[in-house]
């Protein structure tokens, strides 16, 4: 593998493979030109989910065009941890930092949930997977996670994965502390399995979405410590909790050798 330095990132869905030439879409070929101001002879790095990461030289770039021809792999494409994030839709500011976080902590799918108490009624999902490739593109990781259509959460609990456990961070006594429940499940070997952390509106979660949750035999309530943190906070903290005690922040870093 080669890793030598590049100067951006871009995720594609073209397959990716020595010799290949690809085009860029009008936007994408904007950034390149206008934003970054690059030349033809530039080099930049690809990723598309499925092949690993790979050099390309910057060929040619006009006014909504650009080509790209695809030199050596940089790096393979590794299995990353199968983690949901389940989030009731916030404000835009808030939503569009919680992607973005959530993205870097490597979240491999992301479901707007409509709750009870839920106090947005539209999402606009196209821009919330814009934030989530910008995000990947910049963390160096080498998928995208998938923003899903939102949908009321009885019915995503209805039709939950019965394989999948379920982090739900609530606001309730029986709640245990996250770091208990996260080391419990790491001490009966649920590393390596599906999972989903669960964030509620600000208002809570109504008695009957509580029920529901109740029901399913992977689902863990757990308490996020004795402050009340924004919807966002909330997120991003029991995110990075998982990662520490079940993720791959685990496992020791990559050496860069380009560094």
């Amino acid at each position: 593998m080669v890793r030598d330095k590049v100067a951006t990132r871009l995720y594609v869905e073209d397959d990716l493979a020595n010799g290949q030439i690809i085009g860029l879409d009008q936007g994408r070929a904007h950034f390149l030109r206008t934003v970054l101001r690059l030349k033809a002879g530039a080099r930049v790095a690809l990723f598309n989910g499925r092949h690993g990461e790979w050099s390309a030289v910057l060929e040619g770039l006009g006014k909504g065009w650009a080509s790209l021809a695809i030199g050596d792999q940089r790096r393979v494409q590794v299995a990353e941890p199968d983690l949901w994030l389940v989030f009731a839709p916030i404000k835009r500011g808030r939503i569009d930092f919680l992607i973005e976080k959530a993205t870097e902590l490597g979240c491999s799918e992301l479901h707007p949930a409509m709750t009870r108490f839920t106090a947005m009624d539209r999402v606009n999902t196209d821009r919330l997977a814009a934030n989530a490739r910008e995000a990947a593109e910049q963390c160096e990781r080498l998928s995208v996670p998938q923003v899903r259509t939102p949908h009321d959460l009885d019915k995503l609990i209805a039709a939950w994965p019965a394989e999948r456990h379920l982090l739900v961070c609530a606001e309730r006594r029986d709640a245990a502390p996250i770091a208990d429940s996260l080391a419990d499940a790491r001490t009966a070997g649920l590393v390596e399995q599906p999972w989903a952390v669960l964030i509620g509106p600000e208002g809570g979660f109504a008695d009957h979405e509580f029920a529901a949750l109740s029901r399913l035999p992977r689902a863990r309530f757990v308490g996020l410590g004795p402050r009340i943190l924004r919807a966002d906070t909330a997120g991003i903290a029991a995110l990075t909790c998982w990662q520490a005690w079940l993720g791959d922040w685990r496992h020791h870093p990559e050496v860069r050798s380009d560094l």
